[in-house]
């Protein structure tokens, strides 16, 4: 696939098909990731790639904490802006998803189908936990995992593969590190739900919108 047209295509996939990714290909997509740049080369990121019944013992216990009301407590802060121009796109985006899925404003019941959807990493047959090591703080590195992130993601794109960038299932860190054996030393950074995009899930129609550049930048001496 052309780069420009990895890009502007890529987007945020919620329904998979069953098939698990083949564990060279994830490996190859991983090893494509190695090649973002990183501040001052730290390379500060760790994989962990799931699938099989771990996934499944995972998402699981994951249900099980959200559905008895414990409080997630990410290693790092997932709170959004509640007012202004940034919580107007993802009200915008979310109100589209849930026409998309049919969910009703008022249906608690179907809200809380897709809260769980979301833990389960969207029923993805595989999924990538990003960690780094707890020592490493600056945003210079938090800006490295972003950038390792896209490159996964489109190298996925690049593969056939649909992903979906998610904080929703790293929510209860501790949980991650009991079940996949991650280090008390690393902090559970982002989550990808990872598999062959299902053409017919309704929410896999969605096409977000992209703030218009002249909105959002300013020339100077150009």
């Amino acid at each position: 696939m052309e780069l420009i047209e990895g890009i502007r295509s890529r987007k945020s996939i919620r329904g998979y098909k069953p098939t698990p990714v083949p564990k060279e290909t994830l490996s190859q997509i991983l090893e494509i990731a190695t090649y973002a740049p990183s501040a001052m080369n730290m390379q500060p990121w760790k994989f962990m790639a799931l699938g099989g019944k771990t996934l499944e013992k995972l998402t699981n216990v994951l249900q099980e904490k959200f559905l008895a009301g414990e409080e997630p407590h990410p290693d790092f802060s997932l709170i959004s802006p509640s007012a202004g121009v940034y919580w107007e796109r993802r009200v915008a985006v979310a109100q589209e998803l849930f026409r998309l899925m049919g969910i009703a404003r008022e249906d608690r019941g179907q809200r809380l189908e897709w809260d769980l959807k979301m833990l389960r990493f969207f029923d993805a047959p595989n999924a990538i936990i990003i960690s780094l090591d707890e020592e490493i703080s600056s945003s210079l590195f938090i800006f490295s995992l972003g950038l390792v992130t896209q490159t996964i993601a489109l190298a996925a794109l690049n593969l056939g593969l649909g992903t979906c960038i998610e904080g929703r299932p790293i929510i209860y860190p501790n949980v991650i590190r009991q079940i996949t054996g991650i280090p008390e030393s690393q902090r559970i950074a982002i989550g990808i739900a990872i598999g062959y995009p299902d053409g017919d899930f309704p929410a896999n129609k969605l096409e977000s919108s992209r703030e218009p550049l002249e909105n959002i930048v300013t020339w100077l001496g150009v």
